[in-house]
């Protein structure tokens, strides 16, 4: 009997384990940024893993041509290798943040290793860009106990999403649409990809399309889309004092 208790008490904490480290919506190991919450008419769109040639720079010209401003979760190794895409996406006015310099999973990751990542991204995007924002998206959306406090540490803000596209294995836009669209509820954030975290000219032109019919879809229902700081600001300003 004591066997089976601890056996189902080992279970029931792999459980929380595996929820904190896996959820996006998880806070069990550290506060983030998941959404603006369901009352909002605002949408975030985020795009993960570029710069990619050539997607991403297809995916500013939907941007520009629909007047929307957007999230870009960007790899440091990436960034040395397509520069002026980066540069592309800073002087387009859109928010860029920190994905790490690999993307490698952060559960198994050292501290060291998690500092080399943190770091080598941020010299790649203030190299390249200058200033940038202050967030960062853990590779897979994966952490564990103790990732999140160093992160904040060098007081960078965890964003996470609310929507997930499946873009990276859904074949067409229209797949990809009627996916996010099923999630929706108002105040999302949608996580979407310009790039693969494997290689450059990962072939994103599902996620480009989709983009932009999501963009005439939402507008046409009388939603706005911010960038996550945006999504924040006014997510505190509605919030009431204490």
């Amino acid at each position: 009997m004591l066997a089976l208790v601890a056996g189902a008490g080992a279970l029931a904490a792999a459980g929380v384990i595996s929820y904190g480290a896996v959820s996006p919506s998880s806070q069990l190991f550290g506060r983030t940024f998941v959404a603006a919450g369901s009352g909002s008419r605002q949408l975030a769109l985020t795009f993960d893993d570029g710069p990619n040639d050539p997607h991403t720079l297809r995916l500013l010209e939907i941007l520009a041509r629909h007047e929307v401003k957007a999230t870009f979760f960007m790899i440091g190794r990436f960034v040395r290798e397509r520069p002026e895409i980066a540069r592309a996406v800073a002087q387009a006015g859109h928010v860029i943040g920190n994905h790490t310099d690999t993307h490698p999973n952060l559960f198994f990751a050292s501290g060291a290793g998690l500092a080399r990542e943190l770091d080598g991204c941020e010299k790649a995007l203030t190299d390249t860009v200058g200033e940038h924002s202050k967030l960062f998206r853990p590779p897979f959306g994966l952490r564990r106990p103790g990732t999140l406090r160093a992160v904040a540490g060098r007081g960078l803000t965890t964003v996470m999403w609310s929507v997930t596209s499946f873009d990276w294995r859904l074949p067409t836009a229209e797949a990809i649409e009627r996916r996010v669209v099923r999630q929706v509820r108002g105040g999302g954030v949608i996580l979407l990809h310009d790039g693969g975290h494997r290689h450059m000219g990962v072939n994103r032109a599902p996620t480009v399309a989709a983009a932009e019919r999501l963009i005439e879809r939402y507008k046409g229902e009388g939603y706005s889309f911010a960038t996550i700081p945006e999504m924040m600001a006014n997510r505190g300003a509605a919030e009431p004092q204490r």
